[in-house]
């Protein structure tokens, strides 16, 4: 793989000495902050680490170099999925990131050898797809990501700072942000570029009503999903996968589940529910297991010598702030992650979106850069472009999604739901048309891929020589 992505350059780590390393160039700019020492704060801070002489994480929760998952990230302890393209990404980021996580016993293996995959028209055929993932905790994920930001000379993580407010400057430029700092009080950091990746539980709303800038709409879709988590030891006996996974599918399926095999020779097994809440409580937690088509699961909760505490979390849908439709949005602030966009957490996009974003934005800022250019307009260009990378993310899940209600079902909607059961039909026995979905769903191919004339023909034949049911 090469690393020759524009706007992504080698880290500049110079751990401890709060200078910046010899790097090709000095920095362009002065200061960006970014609000959220999360996921996707780790990422904005690498990329802008490239761009500006300092970068000041302030992230509300206490936090040090080997934190992993923390409380103001509750979803963090469920199982997450790293897509295709996320994992590539993330590996331009931070080299070495995939092989470190092997090490630690965090499989890597193809989508289609490894997975027990059960749609909802049954097991989906084993078949090599060349789409190759890893799976791992998203507390361990994040450890080891925390640790390389936090050996980047220029950025700075503040932990325990609360943000109160956002300050303008001339032109309605956000230049100031005003945080709460502990035993510090309050203090003000200027900028010139603000980032927002403070999760879905952004106070974006209340920091533009503050100084009288309009508030972008959102789109929102409900669907409300309700996980339950268990990590257990993973027995010794040989298996033919790494992955379990029963798809929820409305409106029939309405239970499933996830197990991953990570590091440390452990299961992650989260079960979800639609409108349902998985028990908390081991015998619980394995009966409701039991209760899915995909046995797999069942079977090695049932086997695991020792569990740890088990989690809940329920996420009542996907909402999109459509920031990029704001005319009066200012200059001189972004969002990134949750913090723009919430996906259901079902379809696995929830960290590869975050990635793509981080690594467009340092795109945007090496073209600037080397044109000087500068940053007036970066806000704008920057939402736009990650519009561009959610709107397939989302039209994917939210379409599926939309069909949870009985009522109000868009043309659009049912199409795209009726077509998935066609795919899903054929990739039970269709090597092709399974690896088309994979390479889609792993975000390395783009959605045309499953509207090829070879697909639609085998679903035309498909439902031309499918026999009629017999009426009773």
């Amino acid at each position: 793989m090469t690393h020759a992505r524009k706007g992504i350059s080698a880290p500049d780590t110079n751990a401890g000495t709060g200078t910046s390393a010899a790097t090709p160039g000095s920095p362009a700019w002065g200061r960006a902050v970014v609000i959220g020492g999360g996921y996707a704060g780790l990422l904005a801070a690498r990329v802008l680490a490239d761009h500006f002489a300092e970068v000041l994480v302030l992230e509300r929760d206490a936090v040090d170099r080997t934190t992993g998952a923390h409380p103001s990230a509750p979803q963090s302890y469920h199982a997450h999925a790293m897509l295709a393209r996320g994992a590539e990404t993330l590996e331009l980021l931070f080299p070495g990131l995939r092989a470190e996580l092997e090490q630690l016993g965090a499989p890597v293996y193809d989508y289609g050898e490894r997975i027990s995959f059960l749609l909802p028209t049954g097991h989906a055929v084993r078949a090599t797809t060349g789409v190759r993932i890893q799976s791992f905790t998203r507390d361990e994920l994040e450890r080891r990501i925390r640790g390389r930001v936090f050996d980047l000379a220029r950025v700075q993580v503040l932990g325990g700072a609360r943000v109160l407010s956002l300050g303008r400057g001339p032109g309605d430029r956000i230049e100031k942000v005003r945080y709460h700092a502990g035993k510090g009080g309050e203090q003000e950091a200027t900028a010139d570029l603000v980032v927002d990746a403070s999760g879905r539980t952004t106070s974006i709303d209340d920091w533009l009503s503050r100084i009288g800038l309009p508030l972008s709409q959102k789109s929102t879709v409900k669907a409300k999903i309700t996980y339950t988590t268990m990590v257990f030891d993973r027995t010794p006996e040989p298996k033919d996968y790494d992955l379990a996974y029963q798809m929820t599918f409305a409106p029939s399926v309405r239970r499933g589940g996830a197990m991953l095999a990570v590091e440390h020779g452990r299961w992650v097994c989260s079960l979800f529910g639609f409108e349902q809440h998985p028990p908390a409580d081991p015998d619980g937690f394995l009966d409701y297991a039991r209760s899915l088509d995909n046995s797999l699961l069942a079977e090695q909760i049932a086997r695991r010598s020792r569990h740890e505490e088990l989690h809940r979390y329920t996420n009542p849908g996907s909402t999109w702030r459509l920031h990029h439709r704001n005319p009066g949005w200012p200059e001189g602030l972004i969002a990134i992650g949750d913090a723009l966009c919430v996906f259901n957490p079902v379809y696995g996009q929830g960290l590869t979106v975050p990635a793509i974003e981080a690594e467009a934005l340092g795109s945007l800022l090496h073209r600037r850069r080397s044109t000087g250019t500068g940053l007036t307009g970066l806000s704008r260009e920057y939402l736009r472009t990650a519009a561009r990378i959610i709107k397939v993310p989302w039209s994917l899940s939210t379409t599926s999604d939309l069909m949870w209600s009985p009522a109000g079902r868009p043309l659009a909607a049912r199409f795209a739901h009726w077509y998935n059961q066609q795919v899903f039909t054929l990739a039970r026995h269709d090597a092709d048309v399974w690896t088309r979905f994979v390479k889609v769903a792993n975000m390395t191919a783009p959605s045309s891929l499953l509207m090829h004339p070879s697909v639609l023909a085998k679903i035309a034949r498909q439902n031309l020589t499918r026999r009629p049911t017999p009426t009773p």
